[in-house]
């Protein structure tokens, strides 16, 4: 991310920015991270090619196979599969799901508010930091992502397009 994909947003913005760039930088084996809505919409990308301005357009790749587009989808499926799941098997809500597969892995964490945090790893990453930093990211972040953070952070992802 670049200070130019944060300029015009609010501190909390910044802030839930700043907290992204954190977990992508501090954990390694993270290929993309998003935060999305209850809805399934995408809020908050560690996708490069997210970022405006022509070095970010000089690094986008064919399509967006594995980016955080991808991920949120993929996210928004899975809470609503595994939601499904915990209802009928009277389990209370969903608090994290992982998936692990020959090459990558795939971690959804509820946020307070319905949010979703999703993030795709490597192979090889170490399941049990990628869930503590999510976990921490998802303690710092719950309780400012009000409503009208949420429609800023929306508004900002579609300007970016």
């Amino acid at each position: 991310m670049t200070a130019s994909s944060t300029f015009g947003l609010s501190s909390e913005a910044r802030n839930l920015h700043w907290l992204l760039s954190n977990l992508v930088e501090e954990v390694p084996g993270l290929l993309s991270v998003a935060v999305v809505s209850s809805d399934g919409l995408l809020l908050l990308s560690s996708d490069p090619d997210r970022a405006v301005g022509p070095a970010a357009a000089a690094t986008r790749q064919d399509g967006p196979k594995g980016s955080s587009a991808d991920l949120a989808t993929i996210v928004s499926g899975l809470a609503s599969l595994t939601q499904g799941a915990a209802k009928l098997m009277d389990g209370g809500g969903v608090k994290q799901t992982m998936i692990s597969m020959a090459d990558g892995s795939v971690f959804v964490m509820s946020i307070s508010d319905g949010s979703l945090l999703g993030v795709h790893a490597t192979p090889d990453c170490d399941m049990s930091v990628v869930a503590y930093h999510m976990a921490l990211f998802v303690g710092r972040a719950g309780h400012v992502l009000t409503p009208e953070l949420r429609s800023e952070l929306r508004k900002s992802m579609e300007s970016a397009l």
